[in-house]
């Protein structure tokens, strides 16, 4: 390892992915993986020793912190190191949260290997590379931002798909539920539907929740 190698930490919840990102990433010069994590608790702790540049984080890891979360907690550090998502999700209620986190970068785990490598080359130098779907989601809401969702409003539309009441949305977001029927009147009004139905059915073909 030189003094200039890109020292990396891999999260990921599944060994067979950590195990591939691990091979592509070896085979290219001036990039050394130098721990793995299995859980997003892991890599926040591991990202706190101070000899990480680049931490890939995927954004689903079963139970526990999700890599939004570890994020968000690992860019708090004094020093921290970058943050580049790795995952296969990219609808806005995966994208806007770890964006929001302090990501330096989102790719979906089908890139090719070149253009994770140039990912975490990018992202250590403290530029933003995003997928290209990412890329043009995120400057279409720029570019009508009067009919974007806002992060609250997925969010609701997601627990409305998961089958939740307003009651139980609600108190799982300790909000009215008076605010809650706000929300969703909002997003009836944005996605041009009139039922809690065709507003999950539209957000989810649009790319806006998780199918």
């Amino acid at each position: 390892m030189t003094e200039t190698a890109i020292r990396l930490l891999l999260a990921d919840d599944h060994p067979v992915v950590r195990a591939g990102l691990r091979a592509v990433l070896e085979t290219e010069p001036g990039l050394v993986v130098i721990a793995e994590a299995a859980t997003a608790e892991d890599a926040v702790a591991r990202a706190a020793e101070g000899d990480i540049d680049v931490v890939l984080m995927d954004l689903r890891f079963g139970t526990g912190m999700t890599g939004a979360e570890a994020t968000a907690a690992i860019t708090a550090y004094p020093g921290a190191p970058r943050v580049l998502i790795v995952t296969t999700y990219d609808t806005d209620a995966d994208t806007l949260p770890a964006i929001e986190a302090g990501a330096t970068g989102y790719l979906l785990k089908d890139a090719p290997p070149e253009d994770l490598a140039a990912a975490v080359r990018t992202a250590a130098a403290g530029r933003t590379t995003l997928a290209p779907t990412v890329a043009d989601r995120l400057v279409n809401r720029m570019r009508m931002p009067d009919t974007a969702l806002t992060r609250r409003e997925i969010e609701v539309l997601t627990l409305v798909a998961g089958g939740l009441s307003n009651r139980a949305i609600a108190d799982r977001l300790h909000l009215t539920e008076g605010t809650v029927k706000s929300h969703l009147a909002r997003s009836y009004t944005k996605l041009g539907v009139d039922s809690r139905t065709a507003a999950v059915a539209t957000a989810t073909d649009l790319g806006l929740i998780r199918r």
